[in-house]
């Protein structure tokens, strides 16, 4: 078993605070999946999501592997499981031809793997078998999310009843949540400590470790581009002119034969339309633009004359301040943009909150200390940066989970209507390639 390196974080959650959120996670994924038809569970074979069935096995495995078998040394609850869920040896296109325990076994699977684990941790904890408790309870989430999503690619029926409250219509919205948030933040110049330290509690290995970057003064918008703003681009022919777009952009544009947001729909009475799941609606103009790939937010930028924020700029946008005189970044950081108070959907758009983005006006106590809003959740934000390590970068134990990616992805930040507050942390590194468009991603973006 590999040893827990002096310097890994843990974030000092009791076994029983464990085991509350072992079971929050476990009801998101049921929740998500127990509902769906056997073809349904199946879906087709697309490149971009997973069988159903598998993935929710998948879930299973990894918290079995990780807190059962290498924390508390357990033998396999399955002994073929390996073969069938692990993802880092089960190629993608072969999903769909595994001998896959059915939907009855799959799900008792799960309930097995939760009750040992309870079992467990039915008194102390120590932090070597935390710190893979907080990893399969991360991993849980960042499947819940991506549960979601795939249901929009697959056209399934919404899900619902995860959240605070249900999404309501955007009629019903409360004045506090409706409108646009226009114009722009200075930021002013200094060091950024770009990254995570040890007292951040839980955090990844493409996280580690926080060191000094030195940022230009900047202008950075006080919310992610919205449905209007990025129609005005479409209804401009931007999707059509060569001089918007990159190379690689140009080619990927051709390929999809893409004139407008993947989901977005012709106009019916001079109004843009967007599927939502299985259903067709009017495209919400204050929302920001979702579901669109980095080259498509590059290109925004070019005919608009903006670019999209580092991943250093938006984290000092996000969670720095200024000093007394304004003409500096301070040496501080706050824990979210809003200060030190956990999330609460006053603040941010987490955790299912109204399940489905809200207007960028919404959500004000969340704002950061140079009036950005929405920092924190609504839509996952595209970034310039490539995801790269950090200088003196070393694996934590689940090798597979950063390292095989450095240099063919860019950096996403910030969570969306869907993340969990435990993955939404302000210093946490999303990453996806240039051309995905399935991901519940915008984009916000700074002056040049």
């Amino acid at each position: 078993m590999d040893h827990i390196h002096e310097q890994r974080p843990t974030s000092g959650a009791s076994a029983a605070e464990l085991v509350a959120q072992l079971r929050e996670v476990r009801h998101r994924t049921r929740r998500l999946t127990e509902e769906l038809s056997s073809t349904e569970l199946m879906g087709p074979q697309i490149s971009i999501v997973n069988p159903v069935l598998w993935e929710i096995g998948h879930v299973g495995w990894f918290h079995e592997y990780w807190t059962l078998r290498h924390a508390h040394g357990r033998a396999p609850l399955i002994e073929r499981g390996d073969r069938l869920w692990d993802s880092s040896a089960v190629a993608h296109a072969t999903r769909w031809q595994l001998d896959l325990p059915d939907r009855a076994g799959t799900f008792s699977y799960l309930a097995d793997v939760l009750a040992q684990q309870e079992d467990r941790l039915g008194g102390t904890v120590d932090d070597g078998a935390r710190y893979f408790y907080e990893l399969a309870l991360r991993h849980e989430d960042m499947h819940v999310e991506a549960l979601t999503y795939s249901r929009q690619t697959l056209s399934y029926a919404p899900p619902s009843g995860l959240g605070e409250a249900a999404r309501p219509d955007a009629g019903a919205l409360p004045s506090a949540l409706r409108g646009p948030w226009p114009g722009d933040a200075a930021v002013p110049g200094g060091t950024w400590r770009l990254g995570s330290t040890a007292a951040d509690g839980f955090v990844f290995d493409n996280e580690k470790w926080a060191h000094e970057t030195a940022l230009a003064a900047f202008r950075i918008a006080r919310a992610p581009v919205t449905n209007v703003e990025f129609a005005a681009f479409v209804e401009a022919g931007g999707y059509g002119a060569r001089e918007f777009w990159s190379d690689a952009g140009w080619a990927w544009r051709q390929t999809r034969n893409a004139e407008r947001p993947i989901y977005w729909q012709p106009k019916r009475d001079g109004v843009w339309t967007v599927r939502r799941y299985r259903e067709i609606e009017a495209l919400a103009p204050h929302q920001p633009v979702v579901f669109v790939t980095w080259f498509e937010a590059e290109a925004w930028c070019r005919w608009a004359g903006r670019r999209l924020p580092s991943e250093a700029e938006w984290g000092a946008a996000a969670i720095g301040e200024p000093t007394t005189d304004g003409r500096r970044l301070a040496d501080v950081r706050r824990r979210w943009p809003w200060g030190d108070a956990s999330p609460a959907s006053s603040r941010a758009n987490l955790d299912y909150a109204f399940d489905g983005p809200v207007d960028v006006a919404g959500c004000a106590a969340g704002d950061s200390a140079f009036g950005c809003r929405q920092m924190i959740g609504n839509v996952w934000e595209w970034t310039t940066s490539d995801f790269l390590p950090f200088a003196g970068f070393a694996a934590d134990p689940y090798k597979d989970y950063s390292e095989p990616w450095f240099g063919s992805r860019k950096v996403l930040r910030g969570g969306c209507w869907a993340t969990s507050a435990r993955i939404a942390r302000p210093t946490y590194r999303n990453f996806f390639t240039p051309d995905r468009n399935d991901v519940v991603a915008g984009f916000r973006t700074c002056a040049l």
